[in-house]
């Protein structure tokens, strides 16, 4: 075995035999698939909790048209004085809705609450009460037959995001919502991923090097391959960790998901997935029913894991060649936690340009930010789920690549006279002057 390989299988083994990396591996997927799917589950599982609210109508047009729902029991009382009312205590709320809620433009409802107020319930109230104002305003126009009017243009409309420049058999793609959770939970996993492993590395060489391990090691492996072996080692474990990952995602998305789904929701996902929108049972939970489609899709997410396998493995390389590069220019922690703004800070960054890649994949700023190689990883993870053009996601990778064998070079000439100094904070001046040194 080569030095190089050495070094690597060293690096590796050192850290998958750990009890925490064994812990996160099986933990992590099980969490992730149940933030993703939990809202969806209790919507059909668990009932939500029922809010009381005596009203008091001091219009008198408003109340006897409130309609009770699964968030909001009304109970009109309207002879009630506000005192008197709020002294009752079998209910949750008391509602006053003023007298000139329908003339002024600028009335308020005022909401007496026992204790804390759910926004779901506000929104509940708010949403029937100016549905009721303009139906209200409406009639003082006089049309006639307006009830029966009204009935019939009631619409709840869905989307279905059909794509008609894919030539697949299969072209409906994931929702935007959908798409933008999805590529959300990636910069995160990924942003966590090059933090975690990348202060893996500075802190393996600081420790070596305060231990003067490294002065031994070197008398027998380059510095570059030292340097390598540490890199490619702890790539490695990241990479043993996301393969893991995937394939306990894909089978929890196969097999456990679609044995806890009800049998009606698992009839709706069947009804999307085809495309008929008119035989799903509520078009209200469309984006809920999208979440548990796109989770119980094996295929889409190993695609998924892929790809971020992909741009975490680049994305790493160069990081860590950073993260590498500071170790061996101090020599403890505190020195290091000075510097590693070089690299954290991009890290950072493109955490934020993800969020707004997510929300705008195809904007000049999602585009540019995916192409940057320190921002490019967590940025195009965030655009993928959107199925953008193939040439942008090679061309991210192609200048990754690139960017990762000039880091290399430059990492390489710091590292090899960083790990033999000692006691010296170096400058920036002075690291620069090393990287010129031959």
């Amino acid at each position: 075995m080569s030095k190089i390989g050495i070094v690597i299988e060293r690096e590796y083994l050192e850290r998958v035999k750990k009890k925490s990396f064994i812990f996160t591996t099986l933990l992590m997927p099980v969490l992730m698939l149940a933030l993703m799917a939990m809202p969806a589950l209790i919507m059909n599982y668990v009932d939500s909790s029922v809010t009381s609210v005596l009203v008091i109508d001091n219009n008198g047009l408003i109340a006897p048209k409130l309609t009770d729902t699964p968030e909001i029991r009304f109970t009109d009382n309207s002879s009630l004085t506000i005192d008197s009312a709020l002294t009752r205590t079998d209910v949750d709320a008391v509602l006053v809705i003023p007298h000139n809620i329908i003339s002024s433009r600028r009335s308020s409802l005022q909401l007496f609450s026992n204790g804390p107020s759910s926004y779901t319930a506000e929104n509940a109230i708010t949403s029937q009460i100016n549905k009721i104002v303009e139906n209200e305003r409406l009639k003082q126009h006089n049309i006639a037959d307006l009830d029966s009017i009204l009935a019939d243009v009631n619409s709840s409309v869905a989307i279905s995001t059909v794509r008609n420049d894919r030539d697949s058999e299969d072209s409906e793609i994931l929702s935007s919502g959908v798409s933008y959770g999805i590529g959300i939970g990636m910069s995160f996993v990924l942003y966590m991923f090059l933090l975690i492993y990348g202060q893996m590395v500075m802190t393996s060489i600081i420790e070596e090097k305060s231990n003067r391990v490294l002065e031994v090691v070197v008398s027998s492996v380059k510095p570059m391959q030292l340097m390598m072996g540490k890199i490619i080692g702890v790539a490695l474990v990241a990479v043993t960790q996301m393969i893991l990952w995937g394939i306990l995602l894909v089978i929890m998305s196969a097999w456990v998901l679609p044995a806890i789904i009800p049998a009606e929701s698992m009839a709706d996902i069947t009804a999307l997935r085809a495309g008929n929108l008119e035989a799903v049972s509520t078009t209200g939970s469309i984006d809920m029913i999208n979440v548990l489609a796109s989770l119980t899709q094996a295929g889409n997410i190993l695609g998924l894991i892929g790809m971020m396998t992909v741009f975490l493995v680049l994305g790493f390389l160069i990081y860590s060649s950073i993260f590498a590069a500071i170790g061996s220019a101090v020599d403890n922690i505190q020195d290091a936690s000075q510097m590693t703004s070089f690299a954290v800070f991009p890290i950072i960054f493109g955490l934020i340009f993800a969020l707004i890649a997510a929300a705008d994949p195809m904007g000049s700023i999602a585009f540019w930010a995916s192409l940057f190689p320190l921002t490019a990883p967590m940025v195009m993870v965030a655009r993928i789920p959107f199925d953008i053009p193939a040439w942008e996601i090679w061309l991210s990778l192609s200048l990754l690549l690139l960017s990762f064998i000039a880091m290399v070079w430059i990492a390489g000439k710091i590292y090899r006279i960083g790990i033999f100094m000692y006691g010296k904070k170096p400058s920036l001046k002075e690291i620069i002057r090393w990287i010129s040194y031959k």
